[in-house]
Order: C-alpha cells, then structure tokens, then sequence
C-alpha cells in the first residue's frame, strides 16, 4: 500500500552523457567537511523512533537542494528519495528489473550522553546516538548527493532508491511500518552498513548467511495467593517459583533445540514481594530471546511458552506470558554480500574487507530481507592503533569520522558496479 505523501518538485534530469561508468575518485574537500557538520549536527540533536521530525526535515531539505524529490513516510517521520527515475512515479524504475536501495536508520537511544570533552555531545537530555545511526544515515545522504552528480552526468547505470528509516531502536523496529508504506516497491535488493567498534575505520567486515541474530522480547507474570513464610507447604512459594523460572527456563529452552541454533533466554530484571517474612501475591520477569538461527526464531515462542507453564505448574504458580515478537536474524544474500565486497575492493584494495563473526545484536533490517535479497555489512569505526574500543549503547560511543568517507565510498561503488 503506498503511503507515502508525494511532494511537487521537478524530477532530477539527467545531463549530457557520457560513455563508460567509472568509479568517481576521492570526496571533494567541500563535501567531506559538509557530511561531518551533518552528522555532528544530527548527533547534537537525537530524536527516539517515530519521533525524528527534526532529523527528516534536515534531510529534505539538503536533498531538495541537490535537486532531487524526496517523500515522506505516511508514518509521519522518514523518507525515500530516488535517483535516476525519469518518471516520477513511485516504483516505475528500470522496469521489470527494479533498484537498489540503500537504508539507513534515523533513530537514537533513551539513554545520556556521557562523552566529556567532545563538542558536538547530545545537547538533549537521555537522548543519545550511542549506536550509529547518525553516521549510516550521513553515509546515505553523501551516497545520494554523489549518486545525484553522476546521473546529472549520465554516468548511473541503474536507478537507485535511498531509504531513510525510522525507529529502529523500537520493537520489532521501523522497517515493518515501512514496508507498508510501500519502500520495497520497484525494489530489486537492498544494503546497508552498521557501526562496529571493533573494526578499524577504513575497512568493512562482512559475512554471506546470518550476521546478526534474531531478539526478542519477553516479559512474564506469576501469581499465587501469598501467605506467611512459616507455611510455605499452604501456599505457592512464588519467589522459589520465580527463581526456578530464571533459572530453568533457559536451560530447558536450550536443550530443545540443536545448539547451534544459539537460542538463548537471558533475564533482565526480577521483582517480586516487599517484605521479609511475607511470601508474595506477585512476581515479574523480563529478559530478552536472542538466536542465531531462522527456523529455531520462528519455533522459540511455543517452546519458550512451553518451558514456563512446565516450572510454573510444578510450583502451582498462574503464568501469563508475553512473548514480544522482534526481529528476525539478518541473512545475508551471497550474491549482493559478493557486491559489497568487489565494492570496497575496488575502492580500498583487498586489505580493507575482513571476514566477520555473527553478532548476537538484532537488527530491523532483517525484515526487509523477509521480501528482497539484501546484505548488510560492518562499517569499521574504530581508530587505527586505538586500544580497547567503545562499545555500542554506552554513552561515551564515538567513531572515526574518516568511516564517512568510507562508507560513502561503498554505497557509490556498489550503484554503480550493481549489474544483476
């Protein structure tokens, strides 16, 4: 269903051509200092998901002024903007064979921004960029504008879609809300980069097949009807059968499926009864499901389900589970994780691609590769030689800006290579 609220402007035209494709060289010192006065600005501002008015409105205007037609998300926050359409119209790119798009998440953190010495810290309180997204979308903007020159030149071989997602810091992310709204139209496949501290700015790891896991959200209550603790035998002893939920349900959950699925159930936070000699009415849990794998992902509800009523009956404990869908793992497609590499290569030399390990984190991009092949790829950030590394939401998270560069430099050079 297409959603999106189309803006009058006059479409990006195309100039004079010219034979050939060839990979644009170095960024121009203009638009290097202006994509970090971009991200600094955005990391000064942070918005939480849904609520990135501030951030899309930057956007399009940078982009109008490029002289391309971006539309909004009918969600409210969020746009796409496409490059090399003649037409106008939403989804008519290159015919049956479709575009790639490039994604980047527009979101920050609930959480302060503790950097000390740093002179574009968040200036809103427990707002934060503490993941990156202010750098993957800054990557996408510069990807856009340089994408925008070369089809003025008449040097874009295919159309290009870039995608400005929000919310997806939110369960089960932004991506859903903006498939409805119509983004996966004329799409052929898709790519993005995320921040890892642990690789050196200047290259990308990456991995065909799973790179990230799936996470979910899970929250339980349990009830009885409470009593004295000298006569636990009269009543359901709710903290033992808390206890034995947080303990157990992990162990039970793993034991039934193969181990290397990697389905996991880590709790965050127990709270039951109030004073010392009072067994409690209530009790909560809540943690997190994370797994490596795609089928175990779709079965862990039911065997999470499972595994809690199997304790809670045994304590005679009343469970109401609820079992907050995320996301799915992202799956890397090969043939587009091969694009990325021979990307990179071509820019940086076979030194700056590394091979990566599956993360446990989750990502809403996962969903977009429920409908097309795509893949995702780690963007380093970390500076060369720097010991140790910030990891991703912890206040202090900062990155390499030279990463800007890099990343701008793969999104251009996969357009452009894209051949499929």
């Amino acid at each position: 269903m297409n959603q999106l609220k189309s803006r009058e402007s006059e479409a990006d035209k195309p100039g004079e051509s010219v034979p050939g494709t060839a990979l644009p060289g170095a960024l121009p010192e203009a638009l290097r200092a202006e994509l970090v006065a971009f991200r600094r600005d955005m990391h000064m501002h942070p918005e939480l998901g849904n609520q990135e008015f501030r951030t899309t409105a930057a956007l399009k205007t940078r982009l109008e002024k490029a002289g391309l037609a971006p539309r909004l998300l009918g969600m409210g926050t969020g746009l796409i903007c496409d490059i090399g359409t003649e037409t106008g119209e939403w989804g008519a790119a290159d015919g049956p064979r479709g575009m790639l798009a490039l994604r980047a998440d527009i979101d920050a953190l609930p959480i302060p921004d503790t950097k000390t010495d740093c002179a574009y810290r968040s200036t809103v309180p427990d707002r934060a960029h503490a993941c990156g997204h202010d750098v993957h979308t800054t990557v996408v903007l510069g990807a856009g504008l340089v994408l925008a020159d070369l089809h003025r030149k008449g040097q874009l071989p295919h159309p290009v879609r870039l995608l400005f997602q929000p919310a997806e810091e939110v369960l089960p992310g932004g991506a859903p809300d903006a498939i409805e709204c119509g983004v996966l139209d004329g799409v052929r496949s898709i790519i993005g980069v995320h921040c890892d501290p642990k690789v050196d700015a200047g290259r990308i790891g990456i991995r065909p097949g799973p790179i990230t896991s799936a996470c979910d959200r899970l929250e339980v209550t349990l009830d009885g009807p409470g009593g004295h603790t000298a006569r636990p035998h009269l009543t359901t002893d709710l903290v033992t059968a808390a206890a034995k939920v947080a303990t157990e349900v992990p162990a039970l959950v793993a034991r039934r499926v193969d181990a290397r699925s990697g389905l996991a159930v880590t709790w965050g936070r127990l709270e039951t009864g109030h004073a010392c000699n009072v067994i409690p009415q209530h009790a909560e849990l809540s943690g997190t499901v994370r797994c490596l794998d795609l089928d175990a992902w779709r079965a862990a509800p039911d065997l999470v389900h499972g595994a809690i009523q199997e304790i809670a009956d045994l304590y005679r404990a009343k469970p109401v589970v609820n079992y907050i869908r995320g996301v799915p793992p992202v799956v890397n497609d090969p043939v587009v994780t091969d694009l990325l590499r021979d990307a990179m290569t071509s820019r940086r030399g076979p030194d700056s691609v590394e091979d990566t390990q599956q993360s446990l984190g989750g990502e809403d991009f996962s969903w977009y590769l429920e409908h097309v092949p795509g893949a995702m790829a780690r963007l380093g950030v970390k500076p060369p030689g720097e010991r140790g590394s910030r990891d991703l939401h912890q206040g202090d998270f900062d990155v390499d800006e030279s990463a800007i560069e890099v990343g701008v430099e793969l999104f251009t050079a996969a357009a452009l290579l894209d051949s499929a």
